[in-house]
């Protein structure tokens, strides 16, 4: 947490010191506004990239973890993983339904069906035991 909160810290200084330069440089008449509009642009579109780069990468080193045999040991079907999945990343009944375009009622089903084979009272016991289980 602590390399993140450095990582944006250093990157809002960057950007800031960027901007400082190229309000001095349009100022001074070395430097067209579009051209550091541009040079600005440009420098967001790498921070993106490099952002998203490494946020996809995370999520692959993630899943090559994942217990299957313990998923089809708890006879949980791809439907329900789907919606395990979904609970997970925090979503609702009514979001994940969006996501996987079912009903609400049937992502409620699944569910009922995932806390009874995963033995939780709720969705953050069943959570925690599917974590403890290395299927998510």
């Amino acid at each position: 947490m602590k390399k993140t909160i450095l990582v944006f810290g250093l990157l809002i200084l960057a950007l800031l010191l960027l901007f400082q330069f190229s309000k001095y440089a349009v100022i001074s008449g070395d430097l067209n506004s579009e051209f550091a509009i541009a040079i600005i642009a440009i420098v967001f579109f790498f921070v993106g990239v490099y952002l998203n780069k490494r946020s996809l990468q995370k999520q692959n080193t993630s899943s090559e973890n994942i217990n299957h045999k313990k998923i089809k040991d708890l006879d949980i079907s791809k439907r329900e993983y789907e919606v395990l999945l979904g609970i997970s990343e925090g979503l609702s009944n009514k979001e994940i339904g969006e996501k996987l375009f079912v009903s609400e009622s049937t992502i409620k089903t699944h569910v009922s069906n995932l806390l009874s084979k995963l033995n939780a009272k709720r969705r953050t016991q069943a959570l925690q035991i599917a974590k403890n289980f290395n299927i998510i």
